[in-house]
């Protein structure tokens, strides 16, 4: 009885001690949404680029715990499958570009179907300011209720791989999260993640964390930090860092690298294939 005290008092400091590392050069941000209001943050965001999207597909509706209704533009397999990708958009909203990099996936990802969810129920922005008022009016529990209800729609029996950029970066590991055992893959683009070691626990699934190294909001050390307290809990994290800045994989994007992005891509697209 006593060793197990011990066993649990040294990883209880060990976590601590873990994340007391991690310097003060993130802000102290939990989240992307504490970006939204920096006059710098939103600098470095021009309004996108129109990007000339071929869809084929259409959006679908689904109810939500909190008693209303979620939306995703859905992209599904040509074959049944019980595999899905949720892909989780930045701050500027389910834009063309989200929607396209859904049909990017599904083309990729033999029988899986793929979701490209609606956190800001409806609203996309073409600007700064716009996408900063929706990022930051973005409650946690709505949400959350969106990822829930998605859950819901594809049933228990789901295997479930995620991926997002930017504020979709850090709900693609909130959703690998909420998904709880049926989670298989999460991918995070330069989002913010979590670093509380009492919810990693409960992660089941690797993560794949794709950096940029000019980032000045989700810098190395905010990536360096989340592997340390990953490792903490026991948890497999992969990292790649680039010679970047934020938002380098978004070609409608000012500070859209091509190399850097074709790169990045080929990696999450290897490790979506290896476990979906």
């Amino acid at each position: 009885m006593l060793n197990k005290f011990i066993s649990i008092t040294l990883f209880t400091l060990i976590i601590s001690f873990t994340i007391g590392c991690g310097g003060n050069s993130d802000k102290t941000a939990k989240d992307m949404s504490d970006f939204s209001d920096e006059k710098s943050f939103k600098e470095a965001h021009e309004s996108p680029k129109n990007i000339n999207a071929n869809l084929s597909n259409k959006m679908t509706k689904f109810p939500t715990p909190d008693g209303k209704e979620g939306s995703a533009y859905m992209v599904a397999s040509k074959t049944d499958s019980d595999k899905y990708l949720f892909v989780i958009h930045e701050w500027w909203g389910l834009n063309d570009h989200i929607k396209q990099e859904a049909e990017r996936y599904a083309e990729a990802l033999e029988g899986v179907n793929v979701m490209a969810l609606d956190l800001y129920d409806g609203n996309i922005a073409d600007n700064p300011d716009d996408a900063s008022r929706f990022m930051k009016a973005v409650s946690e529990d709505r949400a959350e209720a969106i990822v829930k209800g998605a859950l819901d729609m594809v049933g228990e029996n789901a295997k479930i791989g995620t991926v997002g950029w930017c504020f979709g970066g850090g709900w693609s590991l909130k959703s690998a999260l909420l998904a709880g055992k049926q989670a298989d893959a999460c991918v995070i683009y330069y989002g913010m993640p979590v670093n509380n070691a009492k919810q990693l626990a409960t992660l089941d699934t690797d993560v794949l964390g794709i950096w940029a190294d000019k980032d000045q909001w989700i810098t190395p050390e905010v990536a360096k930090k989340f592997g340390s307290v990953m490792k903490a809990t026991g948890k497999e994290f992969i990292s790649h860092s680039f010679d970047a800045d934020h938002a380098f994989a978004n070609p409608s994007s000012e500070r859209y690298v091509e190399t850097a992005a074709t790169e990045a891509n080929k990696i999450a697209l290897k490790y979506l294939k290896a476990r979906l």
